[in-house]
């Protein structure tokens, strides 16, 4: 992990500065301070060294007799914006965690180790250690490790409170082993991994039905359902962490043939089913055979958002779905 600006002019006579062109030096040296004993506790047995230098070491790991490298990059999305909003940045880096490892899986790879880059309008080393953390505690879910990233302070071309995070992560898998959905067969079924939330996509929709754009905080501290003013806010709501489906999958791959992995997402089942199975075979869904979360009935009810329009984002059905 390591902090980057971009290079004022400097003048050792009395000039321009780092810190008069908006730029923190120290304060970007205390959040990796912080952030450093969290990543170390990612850390397996392939990392070779640690966090400081211009490149993170992964070792392949033994054992494999035709290992390949499966690669995945993603962000979070506007969800941020609404992380921003509620000011709580401890769930969304275990989003982020979640997009990447999780499209790794879909050919059956395991996570090997993961790197983020961060780019902030000004760095807060408060802000960056929640977000952090959050990150930490999905690679510890997804069992990867976090071996690296950027850290980035871009004042003047960011606002001072914007955020923007995005993820990369690299898994490995036999070649013989790979999941590519050329054995589904008719027949097969499809098993479905349920989604208590949101995940990380459909948050232009989400926050257009439920958040004020006049009263943003307030509609984010409003009880997200009526007649329940104890139960969750909206903001509590719209920042359930996603879960990391990859240890369960792999499990499950450990334990029965699964011919193809699709991770839904943004498209929804509709946009992302297909995309694992044959050309020629298509899946046969009945969507009275889960539970809606309420939060997407919510929207749909607020927004009088159509049924259509629901299955193109991923609300209606947040789940892995594998033809076995």
């Amino acid at each position: 992990m390591s902090a980057s600006n971009d290079h004022p002019t400097a003048n050792p006579s009395g000039g321009a500065t780092y810190a008069a062109a908006g730029v923190s030096l120290d304060a970007g040296e205390e959040a990796v301070r912080r952030i450093l004993p969290m990543l170390r506790r990612t850390h397996t047995p392939g990392v070779i060294a640690d966090i400081g230098g211009f490149g993170g070491l992964f070792e392949m790991p033994a054992g494999y007799r035709r290992p390949v490298l499966v690669s995945s990059t993603d962000g979070v999305g506007t969800k941020l914006e609404v992380a921003r909003l509620a000011d709580r940045w401890d769930t969304v880096g275990l989003d982020l965690v979640a997009m990447v490892v999780d499209d790794l899986v879909c050919s059956g790879a395991k996570p090997l180790f993961f790197l983020d880059y961060l780019a902030v309008g000004r760095l807060d080393p408060d802000r960056v250690e929640l977000l952090m953390s959050g990150l930490v505690k999905g690679c510890e879910i997804a069992g990867c490790a976090l071996i690296g990233g950027e850290m980035a302070e871009h004042p003047g071309t960011m606002d001072p409170d914007a955020l923007d995070v995005a993820g990369f992560a690299v898994g490995v898998v036999e070649r013989d082993e790979m999941i590519t959905g050329d054995a589904v067969v008719p027949g097969d079924s499809l098993v479905g991994l349920r989604s208590p939330g949101l995940r990380s996509n459909g948050f232009s929709l989400a926050r257009s039905v439920l958040i004020d754009a006049d009263d943003p905080r307030a509609s984010l501290a409003a009880p997200a359902y009526p007649g329940a003013p104890e139960g969750p806010s909206v903001a509590d709501e719209l920042l359930c962490p996603s879960v990391i489906y990859s240890p369960a999958v792999q499990a499950m791959l450990a334990e029965a043939p699964v011919h193809a992995v699709a991770h839904i997402t943004g498209g929804g089942l509709v946009g992302n089913l297909p995309r694992a199975l044959p050309e020629h075979l298509a899946a046969h869904l009945d969507d009275t055979a889960w539970e809606r979360p309420p939060i997407v009935a919510e929207i749909a009810r607020r927004g009088a958002v159509s049924e259509d329009e629901l299955r193109r984002g991923n609300r209606h059905g947040d789940r892995h779905a594998q033809a076995r």
